[in-house]
């Protein structure tokens, strides 16, 4: 039995040396090298780019919004192509809307203030005010007719009256006087209407009071974020129920505040890439008529050739792509804008790093 088990062990181990002999010895394919770029010119430049949306800026454009709050809906998608105009982004607005129907109201009253102003004299003021001056009319007549009785009895003996009733009637004469011109005063202040200072006050508050509308109602129309140029939607980095405000979003991984909205302007067919040429290189660019340059696309074979659009005449610290916040080299830049016609059948995005080479033309 010992010498069973024994057998067996041996014939395991020379199984286990055979099978591992074929593995080591067998030929593995070789993976084939990753794509690189070359410099197609003799003496070209090289710059690492990136690509962008093709615009007059040369950038993305980056949304933020003007005032803060809960997103409530979000209208578009990224890739979607928006029209100039038309709404992104939904905040809650109802705070702003109660406040804005509040002044609203408010302008209204003083708008009906104004216009019972400047309708006066009312035909029913003035009639009254007319009535009141009859009867006042009345009384003095009146008070006149009673006073000359007692002043005629008083005449005739005037032991019959007091002098406390004379006096009484002469003074309730002269008290229904005053009552009179009173009255008719009145009826010309009614007739005269309103007064004029009281109706440019009334203006004065009515035209505040619409200011403050109108600007309360402008704010309440920025908690709609609306498309400010005709484009694809590169990026959206909020979502219903984050909390936005003109910093930005928050980016739970960035730790740092971003745009809401990425925006790319014009046609996603022909792009531009922006490179970066070394202040040491600088020197060597050729004249921007007589540019050429080739694009290489990172991991592939493609390359595509550019169109010189523009100089950024403006040296500039070099940025790193990577990061652009806060990585910073002590190495400055030009910046270089071509465009391109995208080829249909590549993935090719904005923000993508490539590789570009500057040559001259003959």
């Amino acid at each position: 039995m010992k010498n069973k088990i024994i057998y067996i062990i041996a014939v395991a181990g020379i199984l286990a040396g055979l099978i591992s002999a074929y593995i080591y010895n067998r030929k593995l394919k070789v993976l084939p090298p990753v794509s690189v770029s070359y410099n197609p010119y003799s003496k070209g430049i090289y710059s690492e780019g990136i690509t962008e949306s093709y615009q007059n800026n040369g950038e993305n454009i980056n949304i933020f919004p003007e005032v803060s709050g809960r997103v409530v809906k979000i209208f578009v998608k990224e890739g979607e192509f928006v029209k100039k105009g038309i709404p992104l982004i939904k905040i809650d607005d109802s705070q702003q809307k109660y406040a804005t129907e509040q002044i609203k109201a408010q302008a209204y009253a003083a708008l009906a203030l104004l216009q019972e102003l400047k309708a006066e004299p009312r035909n029913v003021n003035l009639t009254v005010a007319a009535s009141q001056v009859k009867y006042a009319a009345s009384q003095v007549k009146l008070q006149k007719d009673q006073l000359g009785k007692i002043l005629s009895a008083y005449r005739l003996n005037p032991e019959s009256i007091s002098k406390n009733t004379l006096d009484t009637a002469k003074d309730s004469y002269y008290e229904a006087k005053a009552s009179y011109k009173t009255a008719i005063d009145q009826y010309k202040l009614v007739k005269a209407g309103a007064w004029i200072y009281d109706i440019r006050n009334q203006e004065a508050l009515y035209a505040s009071l619409m200011k403050s509308y109108k600007s309360s109602e402008s704010l309440l129309n920025k908690y709609i974020l609306k498309a400010p140029v005709s484009g694809n939607i590169l990026l959206i980095k909020t979502a219903a129920g984050d909390y936005i405000s003109p910093q930005g979003s928050y980016g739970t991984y960035t730790q740092s505040y971003e745009p809401v909205i990425v925006m790319g302007e014009g046609s996603a067919d022909v792009m531009e890439v922006k490179c970066y040429i070394d202040e040491i290189l600088v020197s060597k660019l050729p004249q921007g008529s007589r540019m050429k340059a080739v694009l290489f696309v990172r991991g592939s074979n493609v390359k595509i050739p550019l169109e010189f659009v523009r100089v950024e005449p403006y040296i500039v610290p070099k940025i790193e792509l990577s990061n652009q916040r806060t990585e910073k080299v002590d190495v400055r830049v030009l910046p270089v804008v071509f465009k391109f016609k995208k080829p249909g059948n590549l993935n090719l995005f904005p923000g993508e790093l490539v590789d570009v080479y500057i040559g001259e033309k003959k």
